[in-house]
């Protein structure tokens, strides 16, 4: 199966149409602007199958702490697969493509998993963050306990302690 990676800057307007429909039709209307926006300005994998876009994915760069430690990380987004083209490898093709950037490019992995995302990453070698989650916001640093389960992590060029605290940059939208 061929991934095509691609930064955000290199792909023609019709492409980037292409990928938020589907999004739009993976997560059966779930996915907002916000995260169209956080899924923007890094790199995209894409599969197609007979010309048609059935996969996708995307890591962009994004500052988290880890401990207090400044983490230069490699935040995946926006991970979809065509309803129809389920089950077939799409998205573990595309994962590994993010995975190689991520390992090439940044001292950490990371995202947020959906209930139905999370056996994958897991599956991947993605770890379950253990720890208590932040976000430093325009008015200061605020717990954000919701996103306690839903936070992975990939280790690159350190071993983690998975059992700290996780602080993300600030964004709109959904913060993890």
């Amino acid at each position: 199966m061929d991934v095509e990676l691609r930064p955000t800057a290199a792909l023609e307007p019709a492409d980037l149409r292409a990928v938020r429909r589907l999004v739009d039709i993976a997560f059966a209307g779930d996915f907002g602007n916000d995260d169209w926006g956080h899924a923007l300005g890094g790199l995209h994998a894409r599969v197609r199958d007979d010309g048609q876009l059935v996969a996708h994915g995307a890591v962009v760069e994004r500052l988290l702490l880890l401990d207090g430690r400044s983490m230069r990380t490699g935040y995946v987004e926006a991970v979809a697969v065509h309803p129809a083209h389920r089950r077939r490898g799409h998205a573990a093709a595309v994962m590994a493509a993010l995975e190689a950037a991520i390992r090439d490019r940044y001292e950490l992995g990371a995202l947020g998993a959906t209930d139905d995302g999370a056996a994958l990453y897991r599956a991947r070698g993605w770890q379950a963050w253990q720890g208590t989650t932040y976000a430093s916001t325009p008015e200061g640093r605020i717990r954000t306990a919701e996103d306690d389960d839903a936070v992975f992590v990939l280790a690159v060029t350190a071993p983690l302690d998975l059992s700290g605290e996780l602080v993300c940059d600030w964004r709109t939208g959904d913060l993890w």
